[in-house]
């Protein structure tokens, strides 16, 4: 596995992203606020990191949800997984949706998701009127399952 460079400028209180053991995929976002946010039940906010990246062109930052927060707290992401294009550079905001019954509170400072590199590959479309057979063939959701 080779290192990439992404450099970060951090315009918040918070500390740097960072992995937290040595396997860790993602490195985990902190909210980065003036004072404490309250998010009723299926409310949906963007939450402030105060950090801006450059990824590198033929990568992604993509965006998860904590499954710490999401178990305990019901918070998770809007768009289940955000990616971050290699040519974005406004503020990394992490969109937040309350699915517990309660009011939640997010403290700044609070790790809120989780951002995994990942390369991507550029494809060409090309048209054509009929696809190669496969065994699925359009079998859609659950198709694959033993009977």
């Amino acid at each position: 596995m080779s290192d990439i460079e992404v450099q970060i400028i951090n315009k918040g209180k918070q500390e740097l992203p960072q992995y937290q053991t040595q396997g860790s995929a993602g490195m985990d976002l902190r909210a980065d606020l003036d004072a404490p946010i309250s998010i009723s039940p299926l409310e949906r906010i963007l939450v402030p990191t105060g950090l801006y990246i450059a990824i590198p062109i033929g990568y992604e930052g993509q965006v998860r949800a904590r499954s710490g927060t999401s178990l305990k707290k019901g918070l998770t992401l809007i768009n289940a997984v955000g990616t971050i294009d290699s040519d974005y550079r406004g503020e990394l905001r992490i969109p937040i949706v309350n699915l517990s019954g309660e009011v939640q509170t997010i403290e700044s400072g609070e790790r809120i998701a989780q951002i995994v590199f990942a390369q991507v590959a550029k494809v060409r479309l090309t048209p054509v009127d009929n696809l190669e057979k496969t065994d699925r063939g359009i079998g859609g959701f659950g198709s694959t399952q033993a009977h």
